[in-house]
């Protein structure tokens, strides 16, 4: 383990959350860009929100319009459109919830809702008319998800998701950590988060201690899209990560526009075993309402994946996949 962590109780990173871009105008400022010269939508921004850490803006190009991150983030007329073949609930997460903090799709494994909250808005998200307002978390309700988890025997594997669970206070992840893992049939705790890309001063000694503090093995996935994501301070968080004995995944969501050429996606996957993770899944997109001007056809992916196979090692070329409502397993593409 790292001897250099931050001190207990940190609290830099709240900081930075509290102070990222919450409105169109500012975001563009900072960028250099004139927001009369672009397709955006206050509309679309007031259907969902407008979010971003200032240490994301700072990886954008400034003056550049089409600039990968921030086509992730900027809230677009496209957004307004409604397309056939796209819902509110494109996975199926509100037909397979169970005591309302649970979603429990697939053998072996649940998924707990921690939060509805994020570090980011991306816009893309296939949770984002997802209605959260439903699923408030209260100690009754997490109650009541812990008794589900401990009454099914086949759940080797809690997946901490939401909105953000890193977002909980350090306190609150310690007393869920060992509850979960006095659960005896559960060995493994996987944490979803977006936080080591887009607010890494959330990694901190004192919450990799937290995570590595039970029996219960921690796995980290982490969600990055472009080589241009990963900072030094999002390389040292990653490393950090490692240092700690946590297994690190990455999941990608292929997005026209932002990452769907093979040089994109094989300078992502380099950039990410440089720093301790491995590139685990690339999604095809969710179909959720406001996100069809990210689609990439299933033909096209398939022809990425080809080009990637032809240049990378087969350690660093993610799994292409999709999810389907209803199905028992994430579903692989392979033409």
């Amino acid at each position: 383990m790292t001897k250099n962590h931050p001190p207990l109780g940190d609290i830099r990173w709240q900081h930075e959350l509290a102070n990222a871009f919450k409105t169109i105008d500012d975001l563009c400022k900072f960028l250099h860009l004139d927001t009369a010269q672009l397709p955006v939508s206050e509309a679309a921004a007031k259907q969902f929100v407008l979010r971003v850490p200032r240490g994301f803006a700072e990886c954008m190009q400034k003056g550049d319009a089409s600039d990968p991150l921030l086509r992730q983030v900027l809230p677009l007329t496209a957004e307004l459109l409604q397309m056939p073949g796209f819902s509110d609930d494109p996975v199926g997460d509100k037909a397979a919830a169970r005591e309302n903090l649970i979603i429990h799709k697939y053998d072996g494994r649940a998924l707990m809702i921690n939060t509805g909250a994020c570090a980011i808005n991306c816009r893309y998200c296939f949770r984002r008319n997802f209605p959260y307002s439903d699923y408030q978390v209260s100690k009754e309700k997490q109650d009541q998800a812990l008794t589900y988890i401990k009454n099914d025997i086949r759940i080797k594997e809690v997946i901490l998701s939401g909105g953000d669970p890193l977002l909980l206070s350090d306190q609150r992840l310690a007393d869920l950590m060992q509850e979960l893992a006095d659960i005896d049939h559960v060995k493994r705790i996987r944490i979803h988060s977006r936080l080591p890309i887009v607010l890494p001063s959330r990694i901190t000694g004192t919450l990799l201690a937290i995570l590595t503090s039970t029996p219960a093995t921690p796995v980290m996935v982490i969600h990055c899209n472009h080589a241009n994501e990963i900072s030094q301070s999002v390389a040292d968080a990653c490393r950090l990560i490692k240092d700690y004995g946590i297994t690190l995944f990455n999941q990608s969501v292929l997005l026209k526009g932002v990452n769907d050429t093979a040089n994109d996606l094989c300078n992502l996957s380099e950039r990410l075993f440089e720093n301790g993770v491995i590139p685990y899944y690339l999604h095809s997109l969710d179909k959720a309402n406001g996100t069809q001007h990210f689609e990439v056809s299933e033909e096209d992916a398939l022809k990425l994946i080809k080009q990637i196979q032809d240049h990378l090692p087969g350690y660093l070329v993610p799994k292409l996949v999709k999810e389907i409502a209803g199905a028992a397993s994430k579903q692989s593409l392979t033409g």
